[in-house]
């Protein structure tokens, strides 16, 4: 197991707090021993929060040719045909991811390809269940070309508590199967669309890992 890149600005300011929590405990209360507790206690709390959070956890990728991966831990909650109107301005078939707070936040390729069209989108930060959110809220739009001509769109989405997302790609990039291509923090979720057609592995109500699930063939 190892820690993500992304938690070490989060770490710092925790155990900053925590130190502070704890020297004005000790200072304002030197021989009140429940305010000492107090302060180790939650700052104990914060520190394990962020490092569960941020955690890295090392897997055996599923890779295939014809098989799309999860790009994100979470729970399949919607699938469903809808119009795709930024990119391929047709109807696909949509399937979200949703990520919870106790979820492995790391994003990865879900195919590998070329990565045929990339944006970010401002925007706002409404809960990750509300359909309005694919649309509404800040999110990245991230196409990758698979070499058989097949596209596969996917966005990184934020919601109410992930405030940040952060991407390593840009168009033109090579993606390889399982890579990280970006991290959501503090719980969203991912939408992917495909072909209509297309044959899905999943149903709604399923638990999905990142680089080991299968979503579909291609």
């Amino acid at each position: 197991m190892k820690f993500h890149k992304e938690g070490w600005p989060s770490l710092f300011i925790v155990l900053l707090f925590s130190a502070i929590l704890i020297g004005i405990a000790h200072y304002f209360f030197p021989t009140f021993a429940i305010a000492h507790w107090f302060a180790y206690v939650v700052s104990a709390f914060l520190t394990l929060v962020i490092l569960q959070f941020f955690r890295n956890p090392t897997r055996q990728f599923t890779l295939g040719e014809n098989l799309v991966i999860a790009p994100a831990d979470g729970k399949i909650v919607v699938i469903e045909e809808t119009e795709e109107l930024e990119h391929f301005k047709d109807k696909r078939l949509q399937v979200s991811i949703f990520m919870s707070p106790v979820n492995v936040h790391i994003n990865r390729y879900p195919i590998s390809g070329v990565v045929s069209f990339f944006k970010y989108h401002p925007g706002k930060f409404l809960v990750a269940y509300d359909p309005k959110s694919s649309t509404d809220n800040e999110r990245t739009t991230v196409v990758v070309k698979h070499k058989n001509g097949t596209e596969i769109l996917f966005r990184q989405i934020a919601g109410a508590l992930a405030r940040r997302i952060v991407w390593y790609c840009k168009q033109g990039d090579v993606a390889a199967q399982c890579q990280e291509m970006g991290f959501i923090k503090f719980g969203s979720r991912v939408d992917l669309f495909f072909p209509l057609g297309t044959k899905l592995n999943v149903k709604i109500g399923d638990t999905v890992r990142g680089s080991q699930s299968v979503l579909a063939e291609i």
